[in-house]
């Protein structure tokens, strides 16, 4: 397991190596203190995860961001100083599945990194309208889609519980491995990313159907 740390705090960078290598035993932690350099470790290194703090030098973490969602579908925390809500939109509209304000908690860290890091990936294909879906690959009208892995893992959920509403505190709690009641902005945002490549007219979904106040379903699906 390869994680890409890039933060131009060296202190931010020990905190979060010592979560990552004592606290989840994962190894292998490649570090980078500003946007150009963040890139060249990403390409030499192919990591599993980046953990990304926006306000560095160079190429800011936006950009970052943006770049890597070019190359690929790495899940995505952005861990920052910014705590405006227009920041933590601008990061999940250019790809990231996650978002943390410092001061930040070891636990909560924690916590964030195994649930983006919680896959599945068995063998089941699924038919959704024009949707197909196998094996983590989906294709709409025969064209494949790309979706980031968060993208996936909230259209795994959604669809293995047919006709079913799934809460928002439950998509939290299963993907993201918390579930505070102040954090389900997030869950809406991802949704609107999915409906956007997944529906013919996300303004009216016909796929992911909203249950208003409650959370949201996948209507008629089949499995194959």
């Amino acid at each position: 397991m390869k994680i890409l740390l890039i933060d131009e705090d060296v202190y931010i960078l020990r905190v979060l190596k010592h979560i990552i290598l004592n606290r989840l035993a994962l190894a292998h932690v490649m570090e980078a203190t500003d946007g150009i350099n963040a890139v060249q470790q990403f390409r030499i290194h192919q990591p599993h995860l980046v953990i990304l703090e926006v306000m560095i030098p160079k190429v800011d973490g936006f950009g970052v961001c943006q770049w890597i969602r070019t190359q690929s579908n790495v899940p995505i925390m952005m861990v920052t100083g910014l705590t405006q809500v227009k920041d933590k939109i601008t990061a999940f509209e250019l790809g990231a599945d996650d978002y943390v304000v410092k001061p930040f908690c070891a636990r909560e860290i924690e916590a964030r990194i195994k649930g983006l890091l919680r896959r599945t990936n068995q063998d089941q294909s699924w038919h959704l309208g024009a949707i197909r879906i196998h094996q983590k690959q989906v294709w709409k009208h025969n064209q494949p889609i790309r979706l980031t892995e968060m993208e996936w893992a909230l259209l795994e959920l959604l669809i293995r519980h047919p006709g079913q509403i799934v809460t928002r505190q439950t998509i939290l709690k299963q993907i993201w491995g918390y579930a505070w009641p102040n954090e389900t902005r997030v869950v809406d945002v991802h949704i609107s990313r999915l409906r956007a490549k997944l529906e013919d007219d996300p303004s009216h979904p016909t796929l992911i159907l909203t249950a208003r106040g409650s959370g949201y379903l996948i209507s008629s699906i089949y499995r194959t």
